[in-house]
C-alpha cells in the first residue's frame, strides 16, 4: 500500500504545488543539490527488493488457486504478501529508503494480488461476477482521473485512509472466501466473515474512489481559474507549460 499521507493532506499539499505562485514550487527529484543523488530515485534498496518479490508471488498464487486448488497454499501466500507489505513499508521508514519506484511499486502489488484473487475467485465460482465488474469499474474511473491529472502535469495523489482502509477489508475478505468454499462449521464462519469485509471494502473502495476524484477535481479547477486570471506577461508558467506536479 501506498506510504503516503491523508487523502486531505495530499490535496492541501497538492495545491500548494499548484501554478500561479511567484515560484514554482521544487518537482520530486529536483531537491537534491547539484552533484549530489537524489535519494528518491534510488533503484536498489531492501523494500524495493521485498516488492518485487511480492510481485514474483502473484502468478504463483493464480498457479496454486486455478491449477491444483491448493487454497491453503494460496491462503498462506496471501498472508506472506500481507506481512510483506507491512515490512517493506517499515524498513522503508527505519532506514530511510523511501524511493519513487516503491511508491510505485507497492500499490501495483496490491492492485495484483486483487486482480488475481478476484479472478480466482470469481473462476472458481465462490463470487458473483458483478462483483469483480464492480471493483473493475472503480480502477477504470481512477485510471481516467489518473490520465486527466497528468495532463494537467500532476503525479498520483496520495492514497487516503479510507483508501487504505478499503484494501485492507479486500485483502482480508479474499483468503477468508477461499476458506469459506469448503465444508464445516470453521467455513461457514470464514464465508460469512469474509462476505462482511468484502461488502465493506467496496463501498469504502468507491467512497475512496470518490474522494480522489474531488481532489482531482479541486485541482483541475484551480489550474484553469489560474490560468484564466494570470494576467499577460505574468509570471506564470510560460507557453502552457503544465503546472507543478502534485504530492505522489
Amino acid at each position: 500500500m501506498d506510504r503516503g499521507t491523508s487523502g486531505q493532506g495530499a490535496a492541501e499539499d497538492a495545491a500548494r504545488a499548484a501554478p500561479g505562485a511567484a515560484h514554482e514550487p521544487p518537482r520530486p527529484g529536483r531537491g537534491a543539490p547539484r552533484g549530489e543523488p537524489d535519494s528518491e530515485a534510488r533503484i536498489w534498496t531492501v523494500p524495493n527488493g521485498i516488492s518485487l518479490a511480492r510481485l514474483a508471488g502473484v502468478p504463483v498464487f493464480l498457479w496454486l488457486v486455478l491449477g491444483p486448488k491448493a487454497d491453503g497454499w494460496a491462503v498462506g501466500l496471501l498472508i506472506a504478501a500481507g506481512f510483506s507489505d507491512w515490512l517493506d513499508g517499515k524498513i522503508a521508514r527505519a532506514w530511510n529508503q523511501l524511493s519513487r519506484l516503491g511508491q510505485v511499486l507497492d500499490p501495483a502489488a496490491d492492485r495484483l494480488y486483487i486482480a488475481a484473487t478476484l479472478v480466482g475467485l470469481a473462476v472458481r465460482g465462490i463470487i458473483p461476477w458483478w462483483l469483480v465488474g464492480l471493483l473493475v469499474a472503480r480502477e477504470l474511473v481512477l485510471g481516467v482521473a489518473l490520465l486527466v491529472l497528468r495532463r494537467f502535469g500532476y503525479l498520483p495523489l496520495q492514497v487516503s485512509l479510507i483508501g487504505k482502509a478499503a484494501t485492507a477489508c479486500l485483502l482480508y475478505a479474499f483468503p477468508l472466501l477461499f476458506l469459506g468454499a469448503h465444508a464445516g462449521t470453521p467455513a461457514e464462519v470464514a464465508r460469512i466473515t469474509g462476505w462482511a469485509f468484502a461488502i465493506w471494502g467496496t463501498a469504502l473502495y468507491w467512497t475512496a474512489a470518490g474522494l480522489y476524484l474531488s481532489q482531482a477535481r479541486n485541482l483541475i479547477s484551480q489550474v484553469r481559474s489560474e490560468a484564466v486570471t494570470q494576467p499577460a506577461g505574468g509570471t506564470g508558467l510560460p507557453g502552457g507549460s503544465p503546472p507543478a506536479a502534485g504530492p505522489r
